[in-house]
């Protein structure tokens, strides 16, 4: 098989100077992608800053002879994801590939969670997204091309106790995403969320003991998939955990018709509601929220 490369292209990584954007940014420079390194070194609850790790792996990606360069803009404001981009214009003159990993974690049960706590996480995360996405997206769409790379979690799906902004944070992803692969839909741009489970920072204080290897190398090529022109998905979610990659994705049951509901009628038919042996699975690329009303008014239509 043809080795996959990037010769040629330019790709941002928020969070990129440790845990799985580092992984990220190792894999794509070894394979000739010019690659801006964002992270702004701050602690596992988003406090703090350090240059540090960002310029230290600049070094690394150089010293293999690689390009890259760093930026410790955070991301967590407008002026901070323009900034990010504007330096990849700055150094390499323009952007084929955007791949969000910056994170944080912070664990607090929901009765006693306060505002700037989950804004905490927010903001790095979801607004995050959006803060790097936002200036990119119109670049891409001028040149006819992109790929962009969002970080999702099964806890977005799923999720588990004390952790209600991340959790918040993850499911708001899955609409950015899909945004973004149907308005770019056709001046080339595909964007899929990645899920990932590796072992980083991120776990501090999971117990781990009982886990397979699960290090970002298993994760990395997956994500370089995503982010190569031979990509051919958009607008999915893409699982990849202890080596196991798979498709993660939204599904209805069929449902039941009724020209007029009451509470009584619901109570009664609720079971059949969530029956599971009907389901339909609308892909949001290229028209999925009219095949979802379409499927209804079909019903309707039928009485």
């Amino acid at each position: 098989m043809t080795e996959l490369r990037f010769d040629g292209r330019v790709a941002v990584i928020t969070g990129g100077g440790r845990g799985l954007g580092r992984g990220y940014a190792l894999l794509l420079a070894s394979r000739g992608a010019k690659v801006l390194i964002n992270d702004n070194g701050s602690a596992l609850d988003g406090s703090g800053g350090d240059a540090g790790p960002a310029q230290a792996l600049v070094e690394e990606i150089k010293a293999a002879g690689g390009e890259a360069v760093a930026c410790t803009e955070s991301v967590t404001t407008p002026e901070g994801g323009k900034a990010i981009i504007e330096a990849a214009l700055d150094s390499f003159g323009k952007i084929d590939i955007l791949i969000h990993s910056a994170g944080n974690s912070r664990f607090c049960p929901l009765e006693s969670l306060s505002h700037e706590e989950f804004r905490s996480v927010i903001d790095i995360h979801l607004l995050g997204g959006f803060n790097v996405v936002q200036p990119s997206f119109p670049l891409m769409m001028k040149q006819g091309y992109g790929r962009v790379v969002l970080t999702g979690s099964i806890g977005g799906i799923y999720t588990m106790p004390t952790v209600a902004p991340y959790a918040v944070s993850k499911s708001g992803m899955i609409g950015l995403n899909q945004a973004i692969a149907i308005e770019g839909a056709e001046r080339g741009i595909k964007s899929n969320i990645i899920l990932p489970g590796a072992s980083t920072r991120m776990v501090e204080g999971v117990d781990t003991t009982g886990f397979p290897p699960m290090g970002p190398e298993l994760v990395a090529p997956v994500v370089g998939w995503l982010a190569h022109k031979a990509c051919s998905i958009s607008g999915e979610m893409i699982i990849s955990a202890a080596g196991r990659v798979a498709r993660a994705f939204i599904t209805e049951s069929e449902g039941v018709y009724e020209a007029d509901w009451t509470m009584e009628k619901m109570a009664e038919r609720i079971d059949a509601i969530r029956d599971p042996s009907q389901q339909w699975t609308f892909h949001p690329v290229p028209d999925g929220f009219n095949q979802h009303l379409g499927k209804s008014f079909e019903m309707a239509a039928k009485g």
